[in-house]
């Protein structure tokens, strides 16, 4: 459980703030051209410079902003400067890492896997000098010519095995740029985000493949809970489980499944996307724990997911599962481009709190309930979390605050203690209302897959 520890986990870490500030200062010169820095611009990668000068990214970095600011920018000085922006946040990353850790008494697993021979290729290199030019001209001064030039590239990625990671992020962010065009006349960038996805396709264009490497596991899986995360045109089911090996050791693992979407499958709907999982499914709407063996496991600690591998087991309620093995269980390891503070995920219990506001109220402290970020396909309501006194979720960190995801609650009802799970309509609604609108508004699942088998007929 949480709750003793709150106090210690929302102390501000020395440091942080500062260091966010010089990645907010590399941010701003991006979003307003390396061709065209302003003193305010130069004396902000200084100061990335300064910050990452003890480090063995130092040299290049200070030789980088050298050159840059005497007009030279190639794809070497600016993947320098990526990999000291990332430097920075992984910093970060570990220092709340190791704050969550040291709060609630859990181990870590360290990263052992030793960094992977790059390997040139060339559609590496275009991907390089596309992301170059968007450093040059800015986000301000990207326009459907400069976003369109890359279409080429990222289609022949896309065909690439070994940089499909570096195809689904660029295609992902010339859509964003696309969709926001002219950028120019934008109230508000989300120069943090687009940063990120900018830094992360360069780091990700010096490597081909990444860390592919899995090892076979076999035990029992024993579910806590689902984060869902929907967009128009994909969505993605992460279940957070904890799995007891056969060694008798009890390790924090993740299941990933994504399916393509239309805009127009939403709600309850997109569970009807994942019956190719059926015990997957199954496990998650009934809460029943998994058997697997020999199911392959990244060294982050993502099971690569296939129902062949798994069988459905006892009912295994995760709030006991959460209060009984998860602060003993080992977290995985995390991989080193993923040390970024937005992808702080930790599992955590919370009990005997009080909602107010939009935050949980506990031990004199509050922390942030992110109600906004609840899945539209499930019951877990911001009511729900509202009368509730317990709460399983997800630790976050952003914006410099912490802040929970509730996976979730349990609360009383009519005097009686109710448990409201997000994934729990996986297999369908039972919630009468709910199944009476799908009956009403129809089967958008079977009547596009209807409509589709029709074209393809033809």
């Amino acid at each position: 459980m949480l709750g003793v520890h709150v106090a210690e986990l929302l102390e501000p870490l020395p440091g942080v703030a500062e260091a966010l500030d010089v990645v907010a200062g590399f941010d701003t010169a991006l979003s307003h051209g390396f061709a065209r820095l302003t003193d305010e611009h130069t004396a902000a990668l200084a100061n990335l410079a300064a910050a990452t000068g003890g480090s063995p990214l130092g040299p290049a970095i200070a030789e980088a902003v050298a050159k840059l600011s005497a007009g030279s920018i190639g794809p070497e000085e600016l993947s320098a400067l990526a990999g000291g922006r990332a430097a920075l946040l992984g910093a970060v990353h570990d220092a709340l890492l190791d704050r969550v850790d040291s709060a609630m008494g859990r181990g870590r697993a360290a990263w052992e896997q030793p960094e992977p021979a790059h390997t040139p290729h060339n559609l590496a290199v275009g991907s390089r000098a596309w992301l170059q030019e968007v450093a040059i001209t800015g986000w301000r001064g990207v326009d459907h010519d400069l976003v369109s030039a890359a279409d080429q590239t990222v289609e022949a990625l896309l065909a690439e095995p070994a940089l499909r990671r570096l195809a689904v992020l660029l295609d992902g962010l010339t859509a964003e740029l696309r969709a926001s065009c002219p950028i120019a006349t934008m109230d508000r960038l989300p120069a943090r985000r687009w940063a990120d996805l900018w830094a992360r396709a360069l780091l990700l264009s010096w490597r081909t493949g990444g860390f592919a490497e899995t090892t076979p596991v076999s035990g029992r899986l024993l579910p806590l809970g689902v984060d869902v995360h929907e967009h128009g045109t994909a969505v993605q089911v992460q279940l957070y489980a904890l799995l007891e090996t056969a060694a008798g050791e009890a390790r924090r693992v993740r299941i990933s499944v994504a399916a393509a979407k239309v805009d127009t499958i939403v709600g309850p709907a997109i569970w009807q996307l994942f019956t190719d999982h059926p015990q997957l499914m199954k496990a998650i709407a009934e809460r029943l724990s998994l058997d697997v063996d020999g199911m392959p496991m990244t060294v982050g600690g993502d099971l690569i997911w296939t129902d062949e591998s798994a069988r459905l087991g006892a009912s295994a309620d995760p709030f006991a599962t959460a209060r009984v093995g998860l602060a003993g269980a080992l977290a995985p390891a995390v991989p080193p481009l993923d040390r970024d503070p937005v992808h702080v995920c930790e599992p955590v219990l919370l009990e005997g709190y009080k909602v107010k506001d939009g935050a949980i109220e506990l031990d004199g402290r509050r922390l942030a309930i992110e109600l906004d970020r609840l899945p539209t396909c499930g019951p877990l309501t911001p009511a729900a979390v509202n009368s509730s006194s317990t709460c399983l979720g997800l630790l976050r960190w952003d914006a410099g605050q912490w802040s929970l995801r509730p996976l979730a609650v349990r609360k009383k009802a009519k005097g009686v203690e109710v448990d409201v799970h997000g994934g729990e309509w996986a297999c369908g609604p039972t919630d009468p209302k709910v199944v009476k609108a799908q009956a009403k508004s129809g089967d958008a699942v079977a009547v596009l897959r209807e409509r589709a088998g029709r074209l393809l007929r033809k």
